[in-house]
């Protein structure tokens, strides 16, 4: 299922939307968030994850599986589809502070995802 189409250049809602999805482990409202082609790279884990089914897969391990809660912690935006965002990660396996990246498409679907850890 997708969300509706947001504005063009919104990112804080993006972003808001994503974390919200994640923290309530609803995997397929977090989906609807990301394009079919969607790309998530974070090196922390040792992998790149392609695709619907690879969002999927993250979003399953890293988030549900470890109990991740996420806070915002700054929001910055880069350009009209780039942000950055500060966030603060506790879960089953600690606590750790990250970054990322969000690229979203004109139609304010996310595209691509850097994560890294502080």
């Amino acid at each position: 299922m997708r969300t509706e189409a947001r504005h063009a250049g919104d990112l804080r809602p993006i972003a808001d939307a994503l974390i919200t999805a994640t923290n309530a482990f609803a995997v397929e409202p977090a989906l609807g968030l990301f394009t079919a082609d969607a790309v998530i790279d974070d090196p922390s884990t040792g992998e790149r994850f392609d695709g619907q089914a690879g969002v999927r897969d993250y979003i399953k391990r890293f988030f549900v599986g470890y109990r991740t809660a996420t806070r915002l912690l700054s929001f910055t935006r880069i350009d009209e589809h780039r942000a950055r965002l500060r966030v603060d990660f506790t879960g089953d396996f600690g606590h750790e502070i990250g970054l990322l990246e969000i690229v979203t498409d004109p139609a304010g679907l996310i595209v691509r995802i850097d994560a890294h850890l502080e």
